[in-house]
């Protein structure tokens, strides 16, 4: 299989990883607003494929502001063509959608990751900038889902759209039920709302299939809102980026 540069351009932030035969060697988180940082760290684990094969770079973008001109930077740089996810290659995952849905990229690709390894039905639940909860049943079909703000969003509107709420940055709130302070009461609403939210809707995708479904989480929330979670079968940081690199190997696999 191609060394693969894999890049997930999100609402927050852009991940990286670098990917041998499907073996991701390594993978890194930079802010969106540090572009050069971003080019930097592409160039970097570019470096670590190996030159004698032939390398390939695949970009998924949500944020086409920052990952369009990423896309044009990349390619001269690294001087060979970028591919793009959507554009160039498909998520390998079937849709039942309404005609003319068009799901985001990196939900599309957590799902194509989790039913590749899982082989069964299953929900993914992505924590980031937004929080989706998505139905892959056990034909490998992606139902869609629930999208609602995310952690940092939903207190981010609170300071915002309020006169006397602090901002307060998330973090998972101490074992004392009761908030006993402003920025704690925040952060206990936000915290255990997500955690509810993804608890109903779990219960409502296993009404409708008739069992419940293994649930895999990911996103740079994922670990603060369920690392202690039962829900929870496991926590994959990198799902989006292993994503990606199925979705190459299956492409290949299909034109060899």
């Amino acid at each position: 299989m191609t060394p693969l540069l894999a890049i997930s351009v999100g609402n927050s932030r852009t991940a990286l990883g670098a990917f041998i035969d499907g073996k991701q060697l390594e993978s890194v988180r930079v802010e969106n607003a540090e572009t050069d940082t971003i080019v930097r760290a592409a160039e970097r684990l570019w470096a670590t494929l190996d030159a004698d094969d032939d390398r390939h770079c695949v970009i998924a973008s949500v944020n086409d502001p920052i990952g369009n001109p990423l896309e044009l930077a990349l390619a001269s740089m690294l001087g060979t063509g970028v591919s793009r996810i959507g554009r160039d290659l498909a998520a390998p995952i079937g849709e039942s959608l309404d005609p003319g849905a068009t799901p985001g990229a990196d939900r599309l690709l957590n799902a194509a990751a989790a039913w590749d390894v899982m082989r069964s039905a299953c929900i993914v639940v992505d924590a980031g900038t937004a929080i989706t909860i998505d139905f892959i049943d056990g034909e490998g079909i992606f139902h869609g889902g629930a999208i609602a703000p995310g952690a940092s969003m939903q207190l981010a509107a609170l300071h915002e759209r309020t006169a006397g709420l602090p901002r307060v940055a998330f973090a998972q709130p101490d074992d004392v039920p009761f908030g006993r302070n402003t920025g704690e009461a925040m952060l206990h609403g936000v915290y255990h709302g997500l955690r509810g939210l993804v608890w109903r809707l779990v219960e409502r995708y296993a009404l409708h299939y008739g069992a419940y479904p293994p649930v895999v989480a990911t996103g740079g929330d994922a670990a603060t809102l369920f690392a202690d979670d039962e829900l929870i079968d496991r926590i994959v940081p990198d799902l989006t980026l292993l994503g990606i690199a199925v979705t190459v190997r299956r492409a290949s696999e299909v034109g060899s």
